[in-house]
């Protein structure tokens, strides 16, 4: 009888898949099998690329003259500690009875190359029919949907070049250039650190990742602080009173005044006490009274560079380790796929949120949460997401956003303090995009004392709509129904009733003027998790602005590495990172490398080279631009740096 072989990411996930196609063989010797099926799985990697001396024994040895090494054609390896479980594989994938196999991998670029190199280097049964089983969550329906709708994995070829292509490009720069530099700067870096030998790591994207944690380092520390003075006026009486802060405008008798630091502060204390002195006796006038109605939505949903982010802030805790508990959660039914880096919905999957929110309500034991759920029902919230912004399909690439599946509560109870945490944020996140919008009472006052304006702005939020699942922390301090939030310069809390009587063209008394301190501030050093959303959003980093539309979207490295990066990075000593606060700095070989790197190949370290790389490798997946394209650039820029390179020594 014919047989179908699907190949899973893991045995754990393999289990998940026997499940739902109720398949209940006895395990055998690393894989199951029933009369239908046969299912098998990888362990992460099985192959691997190989290194130079696999090419050459004498290319173990870091010389110039073996360099740049380019390939015609590439060699690969199975993982030594992974064979047996390679050569079951193999054995099953050349079974003459297997005449449909699934490639059931991770959803993703990374998943798609672990598999395919398995099938390059097993030689299948020639007489097989390859399909792709594509999947958002591991629950049931989901993977029943996956493999009833498995497209031929041809269909999958330009995601599988790009995989490819990435690796390629990691291996060749990561290998040119690491003996290049360590051959021409080993040895001076190995003195200066007092130490035998150096040998110097560099990577497309861990190289332009420590330029921007040094240069954020050196910034904050050639730092100046300045010291400058504003003036603030206090308007009202002694019983009811508001503050306001000066700002110069084109009448102000101040208006481009050298005495001035900038637009609200004076240089001088005694030039700031002169100019209120100035101010003494004279009339003041409500020049403009604004008031307004604003409506906040709830923020997007999460994608693993803000769930990491947001999981450094709340827990201290690194991003490898956040991707590691979400993964867990995913495979235990609970989020949908977690590599991904789309903040809303699919149309297809909002048509369908209710059975999301219903798992939620029935499976969910966590009080808090209920009570949120029991008011969307109370209430009548509506869940018809479609013409919202958490749903567009032209912001999904290969998956949607990370939410609950409102499953696999089965497994909670085996889930850690941590884990839960991580799955509470993520479904409180959800479920806020259901609440109506928050709502405030926007009021700003200008006041002129001859041609000198006094501007402040405060607002109450009257309904806390979705501020109510996600309290922002002035909001869990504050008393919640009446919160009064500083806004513009002044971010005193000012007394709104008095604010509200205001009218315009009416005269205010003066009760008196004040000198405030103020200083210049340096930027703040990057935590692991800030750091995520620095390296998705690097393509903003970049000047050129017709460049920085062509790779919009394009960050530095990819949902699926970013953690890995930093991770790597800490284990070479580039960087440091403090276990309690998550703050990163460079380490002194950290920045010896950066230099040598800014003074030898300084577009290393720029998001612009790291970032145009990888929207080329999209360009690729997209099918937009032809794989040998892509790699005869790639050759082309190592050949042009080599010679430029060399030439200097």
């Amino acid at each position: 009888m014919p047989k179908k072989l699907l190949i899973t990411e893991k045995p754990s996930v393999a289990m998940e898949f026997a499940k739902a196609l109720k398949i209940n063989a006895k395990r055998q010797n690393g894989y199951l099998e029933s009369e239908e099926w046969i299912i098998t799985w990888c362990v992460g990697h099985l192959v691997t690329m190989s290194y130079p001396e696999k090419y050459d024994e004498n290319l173990k040895v870091w010389r110039l003259d073996t360099l740049p090494f380019m390939p015609k054609e590439y060699k690969y390896e199975i993982i030594p500690a992974v064979e047996n479980q390679f050569n079951i594989v193999k054995n099953l994938l050349q079974r003459q009875d297997v005449l449909e196999i699934y490639n059931a991998g991770d959803s993703g670029r990374e998943g798609e190359y672990i598999q395919r190199l398995v099938f390059m280097m097993a030689k299948p049964n020639e007489n097989a029919k390859f399909k792709r089983v594509w999947i958002d969550s591991q629950t049931e329906e989901e993977i029943l949907r996956g493999i009833k709708e498995a497209k031929d994995m041809s269909e999958y070829n330009s995601l599988s070049d790009a995989a490819y292509l990435r690796a390629k490009e990691d291996y060749l720069i990561g290998i040119n250039f690491s003996r290049l530099l360590s051959i021409i700067y080993g040895r001076r870096i190995a003195k200066d650190l007092k130490q035998d030998k150096v040998s110097i790591s560099v990577g497309r994207v861990m190289t332009c990742v420590l330029g921007m944690v040094v240069l954020r380092e050196r910034e904050i520390r050639n730092f100046v602080k300045t010291k400058y003075y504003k003036i603030a006026g206090h308007f009202g009486n002694n019983s009811e009173s508001f503050e306001a802060e000066w700002k110069v405008n084109e009448l102000s008798k101040m208006n481009e005044s050298p005495k001035l630091y900038n637009e609200v502060g004076f240089k001088n204390e005694s030039d700031a006490k002169d100019f209120i002195l100035s101010l003494k006796d004279k009339k003041a006038i409500v020049e403009e009274v604004k008031k307004a109605k604003q409506k906040e939505n709830a923020p997007l949903l999460f994608n693993l560079a803000e769930i990491q982010n947001e999981c450094t802030k709340k827990f201290k805790i690194k991003p490898d380790q956040t991707l590691e508990i979400i993964q867990e959660l995913y495979e235990k039914k609970l989020v949908t796929y977690p590599r991904t880096d789309a903040r809303v919905l699919s149309t297809a999957v909002a048509k369908e949120i209710s059975k999301n929110l219903n798992g939620l309500c029935k499976g969910y034991k966590d009080e808090e949460v209920q009570t949120y759920l029991k008011k969307m029902i109370d209430e009548k919230y509506s869940t018809n997401l479609l013409k919202t912004k958490y749903v567009n399909d032209s912001k999904i690439t290969d998956h949607y956003a990370i939410i609950p599946t409102g499953q696999g509560y089965e497994n909670y109870d085996k889930l850690n303090d941590l884990q839960r945490n991580v799955y509470k944020i993520i479904v409180k996140r959800f479920i806020a995009i259901f609440y109506p919008p928050a709502e405030f009472n926007k009021i700003s006052v200008t006041v002129n004392i001859e041609n000198e304006f006094f501007s402040t702005s405060g607002k109450v939020c009257v309904k806390q709509g979705y501020l109510e699942i996600l309290k922002p922390k002035n909001m869990e301090e504050k008393n919640e129904d009446n919160v009064g939030t500083g806004m513009g310069q002044i971010e005193t809390e000012n007394n709104l009733d008095i604010l509200n009587t205001l009218k315009k063209g009416q005269n205010i008394e003066v009760i008196n003027f004040e000198t405030k301190d103020s200083e210049t501030t340096p930027p703040n050093r990057y935590n692991s998790g800030s750091i995520i959303l620095a390296m998705e959003n690097a393509g903003k980093l970049i000047e050129d602005e017709e460049l920085r539309e062509q790779i919009k979207g394009a960050g530095i490295g990819t949902s699926a590495t970013r953690g890995e990066i930093i991770k790597k990075l800490e284990k070479i000593k580039y960087i440091q990172i403090n276990q309690k606060t998550q703050i990163i700095t460079p380490t002194e070989f950290g920045e010896i490398i950066y230099d040598v790197v800014m003074s030898s190949m300084p577009d290393m370290l720029n998001p612009k080279l790291t970032a145009s790389w990888e929207k080329g490798l999209d360009m690729v997946a997209k099918r937009e631009i032809n794989p040998n394209i892509f790699m005869e650039k790639l050759e082309n820029y190592i050949k042009s740096k080599f010679d430029k390179l060399v030439v200097k020594m």
